[in-house]
């Protein structure tokens, strides 16, 4: 619990001065590449909401948002022109043609599935719109795995340790 409430301390000022706007350029910019902590940042202002210090609807939507945003600029950028990086420079991190062409294959098929469920894993988030764009997954299809992998995502992380908190204090507390 002490590495909790130091992790609050630290982004709480940002938080209370920033709002919302704060919560949207971090998730944004995680869900862009940058490695920033966006579960961190989640359950860091579930547990400000949870004083009542911060709005958790705003919160969550900038989450959201900045999450969906994030995504689709990456996407837009491995559209036009990450393909081409990555045949190019793919040599440097082992990505073969032949790689690549698997990789497409893989995102044809199982994309959305793939979208959806990386915003859980650290680096696949980061990378996701990236890739997603890269291999030319079709657009539509990215947009709404984004949407709904975007959503479970800050509803997990940014709601669930609000309405848990309760209990947590409880555990913590004996």
């Amino acid at each position: 619990m002490h590495l909790m409430q130091n992790g609050v301390a630290l982004i709480e000022p940002y938080i209370k001065a920033y709002g919302a706007f704060a919560v949207f350029v971090i998730i944004y910019f995680e869900s862009l590449g940058a490695p920033l902590p966006g579960e961190s940042l989640l359950v860091g202002i579930s547990a400000i909401a949870a004083r009542g210090d911060i709005n958790l609807g705003h919160a969550l939507a900038a989450a959201f948002f900045g999450a969906i945003l994030g995504d689709s600029t990456g996407y837009l950028i491995g559209r036009f022109g990450g393909r081409l990086l990555l045949l190019r420079f793919g040599s440097y991190i082992k990505l073969t043609a032949e790689r690549l062409g698997k990789l497409e294959a893989v995102f044809h098929s199982k994309g959305i599935w793939i979208v959806m469920s990386a915003r859980f894993f650290a680096v696949l988030r980061q990378l996701n719109g990236l890739i997603a764009g890269s291999v030319a997954m079709p657009w539509l299809h990215f947009l709404f795995a984004n949407i709904i992998g975007a959503a479970a995502w800050v509803l997990v992380w940014g709601l669930g340790p609000y309405l848990a908190v309760d209990t947590f204090e409880a555990i913590f507390r004996r």
